[in-house]
């Protein structure tokens, strides 16, 4: 068990970055971060664009460690749901994770890496869809409802790699 803190959380209703990267992202809201998520069991983030959606039920949600960002960057660059400090994420993938804000364990099956695309270099900048390279974040299931929130959380490794940490 490891203490973590949720740095950012991020609630995308529609698909920003779709077409050509050279096109630039597709209007929205300005910042769709948010304090407070809903996770639903099989489902994802309530309100989120892949909430529900059967081609992605077994990654609807994304994790990523704040460590892999430059410091100017934030999820809204990167598409990712969660941002966390005091964890490698991306050593998780095979493993069953918990993560508690204080209301009550979620647990994840981290399914797979998130990799970053070419819109990382729109968004982020020239060079960041390498460099995130193997540091995108994870693509995840939720495995039971509950609600995550900003601030301190506890992280722990349910089962998989490294479930003895």
């Amino acid at each position: 068990m490891a203490q973590v803190e949720v740095l950012q959380l991020l609630v995308s209703p529609a698909h920003r970055l779709a077409g050509r990267p050279s096109e630039g992202p597709s209007p929205g809201p300005s910042d769709e971060r948010v304090t407070r998520v809903e996770v639903r069991r099989g489902l994802g983030l309530v309100g989120d664009r892949y909430y529900a959606r059967p081609a992605h039920r077994n990654a609807a949600v994304t994790i990523m460690a704040s460590q892999s960002l430059p410091a100017d960057a934030d999820l809204r660059h990167t598409r990712r749901n969660i941002l966390l400090r005091g964890v490698d994420i991306d050593s998780c993938v095979g493993a069953t994770i918990s993560l508690d804000c204080g209301a009550g364990p979620v647990e994840f099956a981290v399914k797979r890496p998130a990799r970053p695309c070419a819109w990382m270099d729109v968004t982020i900048g020239p060079g960041a869809q390498r460099a995130l390279r193997g540091r995108g974040g994870v693509r995840c299931t939720p495995l039971n409802d509950g609600v995550h929130t900003l601030g301190p959380a506890t992280f722990r490794i349910m089962a998989g790699p490294d479930a003895a940490s």
